[in-house]
């Protein structure tokens, strides 16, 4: 998935207005312009469509744990140059405070089965062994059924393929 799907489809599970996707950006010390953000949102047919890079997506999900979590005193998160599916799947469960069988429970709603061990192995460190990269798909499906959770309705057409 796309730096821009992930944004689109949290804005879309949260609700989020040009001003409270601005105020997150701001939250962790980025000022962003309302047409930046919808340029971020735009499909990427669109002529000003604008991609979303790694460093931006990290300040969008820090901002969402400090909106979420409240901002952390001293030294501010690091701020990653490069963003995997695993590195967003976590800073989205530190900001929401999902513990292991809350994150089962979401994906139940959205019809994928996992256990709480492959669940641990998406969240250690590469060098691990038992380290499990974490796929499009299985993201695509966390997504899904936090929205389910939050919004209670299936995917609406057009987010299916993000």
């Amino acid at each position: 998935m796309t730096n821009n799907d992930v944004m689109r489809r949290i804005r879309y599970i949260f609700d989020f207005s040009d001003s409270k996707m601005i105020e997150l950006f701001a939250l962790a010390d980025l000022q962003v312009s309302r047409s930046q953000i919808s340029d971020w949102l735009k499909k990427e047919d669109d002529p000003t469509f604008l991609s979303l890079n790694d460093p931006e997506m990290a300040i969008f999900l820090n901002g969402l744990i400090n909106e979420k979590r409240g901002k952390k005193e001293g030294t501010p998160p690091i701020v990653e140059k490069r963003l995997n599916n695993n590195i967003v799947f976590r800073k989205l469960k530190i900001a929401l405070n999902l513990k292991d069988e809350d994150i089962i429970e979401i994906m139940k709603l959205a019809e994928f089965q996992i256990s709480k061990h492959e669940l641990s192995a998406i969240f250690r460190h590469p060098s691990q062994k038992q380290y499990r990269a974490c796929n499009d798909q299985f993201l695509r499906y966390f997504l899904t059924g936090l929205q389910k959770k939050h919004i209670g309705e299936d995917t609406p057409k057009g987010h299916e393929k993000n």
